[in-house]
């Protein structure tokens, strides 16, 4: 097939929605077991914290302020750090999941 701009585009639209189908096992087990695990973590902690009553009004920005960290310090694909960060942007991932859905439950 040619490399004409649709081809590209399509291909990068393929690779952004449907790329995880192309990466290993290992990868998907990984991410998988990195945001159920920061799920896990972050609604105990939440849940611990709350039950509490003291400094919530604290903790919550400081996470807050520790997930911006995160984004912000994306390393490149080379280096050797990438897969850390990587496990560790899906930890985030979870934890915001975890986040939100204890909003909600606190809501209703």
């Amino acid at each position: 097939m040619q490399k004409t701009r649709f081809t590209v585009f399509y291909d990068s639209l393929n690779l952004v929605f449907f790329g995880f189908l192309k990466s290993s096992w290992k990868d998907k087990a990984l991410n998988l077991l990195s945001v159920l695990f920061g799920y896990f973590l972050f609604a105990n902690f939440i849940t611990k914290f709350i039950s509490e009553g003291k400094n919530e009004l604290l903790m919550i920005p400081i996470i807050i302020i520790i997930f911006e960290i995160i984004i912000r310090l994306q390393p490149l694909r080379k280096s050797n750090f990438y897969l850390l960060w990587m496990l560790i942007d899906r930890i985030r991932i979870g934890a915001v999941y975890a986040l939100i859905l204890e909003a909600f439950k606190l809501g209703s």
